[in-house]
């Protein structure tokens, strides 16, 4: 007999219920059909599975390692079975989630919570980008939704939903230049200083900015936390969104100012292309519809 998950849930049984006329009645199987199963078993692979010559047969150190490797193929076809099933019933094996740089990820944990309760075992992947990079996922397919893109689509066919409107706030550390500077500032005082940027992370598409000035000085760094930690150390202004600052605002450190020539920010959405989606993202697409109709997903 050659190596079958047949036999070795016969030998797991036998392990796990401590004998052969146990296991056979959870199996619902006659104990001389165990006893065979093992012979045969011990005879296609040349081995002792179980030492004899005592009161109560044991396993044999080649059973063991057979009884401890079989059991990862026994796991790994009881969540084959079960990918399969859910599958068929429409839930995706994995879902592909970017999130944008600018929304707080512990927004998206009543989400997850809930979703975990469905018991789907579709796996989520969480990934984060910035500005184009977030369409970027989304055009090209590294990505089935995206939460916090700017709602300024490249071109092709997408579903939108509204998160809500950017609410910037100039801001530049108390000891900055610019902190005594007369509000409203004039684009050529902004640009006597440097501004602090997140990198757009897209691959595929033009990369996009947002409230820098041409000629201006940049420095750019990897995620609106470390924009805020380089504009804290006084190495530039930037826009983030008042309730990242907030704090910061409050305690004094950061001073917050006014510009002559306000720029405008698109809208805030949740977006993605498929017009059938599974169930895993319909169910998603359903859940940030009433995050944000409650406020739980907010800028």
């Amino acid at each position: 007999m050659k190596l079958t998950l047949e036999a070795l849930q016969v030998l797991d049984a036998i392990e796990q219920h401590g004998s052969f006329a146990a296991a056979a009645e959870a199996l619902f199987k006659v104990p001389s059909a165990l006893t065979y199963t093992i012979q045969k078993l011990e005879q296609g692979l040349g081995v002792a599975i179980y030492d004899r010559s005592g009161h109560r047969a044991r396993l044999t150190p080649a059973g063991e390692r057979l009884l401890r490797d079989g059991r990862h193929l026994l796991d790994a076809a009881r969540q084959l079975e079960l990918r399969v099933s859910k599958q068929a019933q429409g839930w995706e094996d994995k879902l592909r989630i970017v999130v944008g740089d600018l929304v707080g990820f512990e927004q998206l944990l009543p989400s997850i919570a809930d979703f975990d309760r469905l018991q789907s075992d579709t796996r989520l992947h969480f990934i984060r980008e910035s500005f184009g990079g977030i369409w970027d996922a989304l055009y090209d397919d590294r990505a089935d939704l995206v939460i916090g893109a700017p709602n300024q689509p490249p071109p092709g066919d997408y579903f939108t939903r509204n998160i809500g409107d950017y609410n910037f706030a100039l801001v530049v550390a108390a000891g900055h230049p610019l902190a005594d500077a007369p509000n409203p500032l004039p684009p050529h005082a902004l640009r006597r200083h440097r501004a602090v940027a997140v990198g757009d992370t897209s691959r595929r598409l033009p990369a996009r900015t947002g409230g820098l000035l041409e000629g201006q000085q940049v420095l750019t760094v990897h995620s609106s936390q470390a924009k805020l930690k380089a504009i804290l150390a006084g190495l530039g202004s930037g826009h983030l969104p008042r309730s990242h600052v907030q704090p910061w605002l409050d305690s004094g450190q950061l001073v917050e100012k006014e510009e002559e020539e306000n720029g405008s920010f698109p809208p805030m959405c949740f977006a993605w292309r498929l017009e059938q989606p599974g169930r895993a993202l319909q169910w998603f697409i359903q859940r940030l519809e009433r995050a944000v109709a409650e406020r739980e997903l907010t800028i």
